[in-house]
């Protein structure tokens, strides 16, 4: 084990060699076409986009609790129960892919999928657009963004340019590398290097702090899980790909209990201790977890005004 965590040591200090910062800054601020963000905010929030009209998808990602809902797994139409956990949608435009496997591209092609789930909202958009269409101030607010009017490219697309905004800049970690060194304490400071120096930031890293590839959960270890996804191996078929799962962010950690693709843990520290002993084969001290705590707790930003005002 001790073999294995000095080449990724090596391997982190290699690849800094070609870049400034391991982890860098969310902008603070973001361009975006502010009619199609507010149109897209109405339909983010619109339970309409389901069959029996009683989940948005704000219903499983709750802008006010950390962009998902805190859920091992979500609740959809008639009570039924998803199968893997619901990420956040916060900064979830800066993921190389959405879903756990990838196998939406972008965030249009991640917002098409939740209608048609029949576990989710289990609506068709043919269905979705006649109910829209009885909308009369809304058909005409679509007009005037889309020539095309309420369609399901439109929808998708509305909504995706709203979460485009759903970004949370302005974390303490931020502060910390735009060189405010007073932005966090001593032993956030540790647990930040003990964070690179354990070699979380080997998965860990970024705009995002993950969300930038796919990597294999139980790499040292098996990761016991009664959670029937494979990952990536569902969508591609390829064996290579078996339990390999889009690296989450860490970004707003702290709010997004419960944690990995199973939401099978709670607490932020425990989760801490396996992620270091499946990914890593370490056990670390109970000082070094806590301080990988703290400094995790200084990645929650700031909520984007568009979540609040119009």
């Amino acid at each position: 084990m001790k073999f294995r965590y000095k080449i990724v040591t090596l391997l982190i200090l290699f690849s800094s060699l070609f870049s400034k910062e391991l982890i860098t800054p969310i902008p603070l601020d973001i361009k975006y076409d502010k009619e199609k963000v507010l149109l897209g905010k109405k339909l983010f929030f619109d339970p309409r986009l389901s069959k029996d009209n009683s989940i948005s998808c704000a219903s499983c990602h709750v802008l006010d609790a950390g962009g998902d809902d805190n859920l091992s797994f979500s609740v959809g139409i008639n009570g039924k129960v998803g199968g893997i956990n619901a990420p956040t949608v916060y900064n979830s435009v800066f993921n190389i892919a959405q879903f756990w496997d990838g196998r939406a591209k972008d965030l249009q092609e991640q917002a098409h999928g939740p209608v048609e789930n029949p576990i989710e909202m289990g609506e068709s958009f043919d269905n979705v657009i006649k109910k829209l269409q009885k909308d009369n101030s809304l058909s005409q607010e679509f007009r005037k963004i889309y020539k095309e009017g309420i369609t399901s490219n439109s929808i998708t697309d509305a909504i995706a340019h709203f979460e485009t905004t759903l970004i949370t800049p302005n974390a303490p970690f931020d502060k910390y590398l735009r060189g405010d060194k007073n932005a966090i304490d001593e032993d956030a400071r540790k647990g930040y290097e003990h964070f690179v120096e354990y070699g979380c930031v080997s998965c860990h890293n970024g705009i995002n702090i993950g969300g930038n590839l796919f990597q294999k959960i139980g790499l040292i270890k098996e990761f016991k899980t009664s959670v029937k996804s494979l990952g990536k191996f569902d969508v591609t078929g390829n064996k290579s790909d078996m339990n390999y799962f889009k690296v989450p962010t860490l970004r707003n950690i702290s709010k997004t209990a419960p944690y990995f693709h199973d939401g099978s843990v709670y607490d932020l520290k425990s989760a801490v201790e396996v992620m270091l002993n499946v990914q890593l084969g370490i056990v670390a001290p109970s000082e070094d977890v806590s301080q990988i705590v703290k400094f995790l707790k200084t990645l929650d930003g700031e909520v984007p005004d568009i979540v609040q005002n119009n």
